[in-house]
C-alpha cells in the first residue's frame, strides 16, 4: 500500500482545535510547518488540550462561538471544521447549540473557505449511519436513524452539515471533503465524557467496576487517534470530496473490550451491567476501501498498543492530580 496523500499547508483553520481530535490535528499541522489558528468556544473544549502548543511558533488560540463569528485574521488555505460537542454527554448537555454548531457553524466556516479559496474539510461521523441495518457501512450506505430520539441532535446536526457541505460545493464550487469519523480515542480525552474507552480506562484505575451496558454485545470499531489524525490530513491533501469513512474497520465488542481494558491496566475491577442507552447503535463498523483505494490510507496502531498507550496517559493524568 503506498504512504498517504500530504500536502504543504500554509496556514490551517481548526475549528474546535481545543477538543480531543481537533488538538491532535492542530499539533499534527505544526509538526508539518503549518500555521495553526485554533477557533474554539471551550464549551466542551479544554485549555490544557492546546496548553503544550501556545508557545510555538504559528500556533494562535481564538475563543470564539463559530454560530456567531468565526474572526481570523490571517487567509487560510484548509479550514477543517471540527467544532461541535461529540460525546453525548456533551450533546444531550447542549442540544442547541449542537445544532447550531453543526448549521450556522459550518455555514460560517464554508464561508471562510470559499473567501479564502481554501480546501475545506468537515468532521462528519459514523452517527450519520444511526442503528445500522448494514454492516459493515460503506459511504453509499443512507443510514437508519431517528430523527426526534435523544441522539438526534448531533446525528441531525451532522447529517444537517454534510447536506449544506455538497450544497456550497455546487452552488459556490468550495473546494470541499467530507470525513465520516468512526469512534477514535487515545490521549487527551476526558475521563469522564461518557464515551467508552475513557470510562472503562478510568474506572479500572479507579477500581471500580466498568459499566457496561446492555449485554455488552454490541460492537464499536475503534481508531487511534494518531491514526485519525493521518487520514483526515490524507483526504484534506486529496481532491477527493467524499464522504469518506475514517475508522478501524475491526470490531470489538463492549464486554470484550472492558475486559482487554481491565487486563491492560492490570486492574481487578469487575463488570457491571448497566441499562443500555435509548438508540444506542448494536454495531458500528466501517468499510474503509475507499480510504484504502484513494488515500492509500489504513489504520497501523492495533487495540492492545492504542489501549495501552492510553492507559499510561491516564496514569501519567492520575499522578499529576
Amino acid at each position: 500500500m503506498s504512504s498517504p496523500i500530504s500536502r504543504k499547508w500554509e496556514h490551517a483553520v481548526v475549528t474546535g482545535g481545543a477538543g480531543f481530535v481537533g488538538s491532535h490535528l492542530c499539533k499534527a499541522l505544526l509538526d508539518a510547518g503549518a500555521a495553526v489558528t485554533c477557533v474554539d468556544d471551550l464549551s466542551t473544549g479544554r485549555p490544557e488540550n492546546v496548553a503544550p502548543l501556545l508557545d510555538r511558533p504559528g500556533f494562535t488560540l481564538v475563543q470564539a462561538n463559530v454560530a456567531e463569528e468565526l474572526p481570523v485574521r490571517r487567509r487560510p488555505d484548509l479550514v477543517l471544521h471540527f467544532a461541535s460537542p461529540a460525546s453525548p454527554a456533551d450533546y444531550l448537555r447542549l442540544p442547541l447549540h449542537t445544532m447550531d454548531t453543526g448549521s450556522a457553524g459550518t455555514r460560517n466556516a464554508l464561508t471562510l473557505a470559499h473567501d479564502s479559496e481554501a480546501r475545506f474539510v468537515l468532521a462528519s461521523t459514523s452517527e450519520v449511519y444511526g442503528d445500522p441495518q448494514q454492516n459493515p457501512q460503506d459511504e453509499r450506505y443512507w443510514g437508519n436513524v431517528n430523527p426526534v430520539g435523544p441522539r438526534s441532535v448531533y446525528d441531525e446536526a451532522k447529517r444537517f452539515g454534510e447536506a449544506l457541505t455538497t450544497a456550497h460545493a455546487e452552488t459556490y464550487g468550495t473546494d470541499t471533503c467530507i470525513v465520516r469519523l468512526f469512534n477514535t480515542y487515545g490521549p487527551g480525552m476526558r475521563g469522564h465524557d461518557g464515551r467508552a474507552v475513557p470510562t472503562f480506562v478510568r474506572q479500572a484505575l479507579a477500581g471500580e467496576p466498568l459499566t457496561v451496558t446492555g449485554d455488552g454485545r454490541q460492537t464499536r470499531s475503534l481508531c487511534y487517534v494518531d491514526d485519525t489524525v493521518a487520514g483526515i490530513l490524507a483526504a484534506a491533501a486529496h481532491g477527493l470530496r467524499g464522504p469518506v469513512n475514517i475508522g478501524n474497520p475491526s470490531e470489538i465488542s463492549m464486554l470484550a473490550l472492558a475486559r482487554l481494558v481491565v487486563a491492560l491496566a492490570g486492574s481487578s475491577s469487575e463488570v457491571r451491567y448497566i441499562e443500555r442507552p435509548v438508540d444506542d447503535p448494536a454495531v458500528r463498523c466501517p468499510d474503509i476501501t475507499l480510504a484504502r483505494d484513494k488515500l492509500g490510507w489504513e489504520p497501523r496502531v492495533g487495540a492492545e498498543e492504542g489501549l495501552r498507550r492510553t492507559i499510561d496517559w491516564f496514569r501519567a493524568e492520575a499522578a499529576r492530580g
